[in-house]
């Protein structure tokens, strides 16, 4: 577990070696385009994945299935949504690293949220993250912009997926705790990372 929480801290560290956008900055044109974005842009963004991580780990902490990983990520495509209809929100990025700040600090004490309280935090953890995400869609046409909104959906479940099934796995066996805590560690710094980026 150690040498597998090292490769993904290696691995997100080197993330922001990439462009932020998978189009390099530029609007997806084509159906293809806006697909590759959607596909890439979880993975890019370092701040976006640590979160997807965490909440699949608190996901499977609580061990009540994945319903709670993909209404985040239902909540994402949401706030994706209120970006494009114009609905400013102050503070988004220190909000973005603050969420994923809060989510790791979860996961390092382990708690296993009640119901209402992890739809609650996953709603609003990925209203922020949408929202974020919605400024690199702007503009789009309408075919672009529904790829763009299946690869987003798809990839980031996908990995909030395998982050909870890995978790399960590992909350069966008491000496391996300290490896969910290591992991929430590193999304812990990484949010604290991104939330003071955005007051500089």
């Amino acid at each position: 577990m150690r040498s597998g929480s090292l490769g993904l801290l290696v691995s997100l560290a080197a993330a922001p070696a990439f462009a932020h956008h998978p189009m390099g900055g530029q609007t997806p044109q084509s159906f293809l385009n806006g697909l590759l974005s959607g596909l890439g842009h979880p993975v890019i963004g370092l701040d976006h994945l640590a979160a997807v991580v965490g909440v699949g780990i608190l996901a499977g902490l609580a061990a009540r299935g994945i319903g709670p990983v993909l209404a985040f990520s239902a909540a994402v495509i949401a706030g994706v949504a209120v970006h494009l209809a114009g609905i400013g929100l102050p503070a988004g990025e220190l909000l973005v690293g603050l969420t994923t700040l809060v989510i790791g600090g979860l996961v390092i004490v382990r708690s296993k949220l009640p119901p209402m309280l992890a739809a609650s935090l996953f709603a609003l953890a990925g209203l922020v993250h949408g929202h974020a995400l919605g400024e690199s869609i702007v503009g789009a046409e309408p075919t672009p912009l529904a790829a763009y909104l299946l690869g987003l959906f798809v990839v980031q479940s996908a990995i909030a997926v395998a982050a909870y099934i890995a978790t399960v796995a590992l909350v069966r066996q008491p000496s391996r705790g300290l490896g969910v805590s290591a992991m929430g560690a590193i999304v812990a710094v990484i949010g604290a990372a991104a939330a003071t980026a955005a007051t500089l």
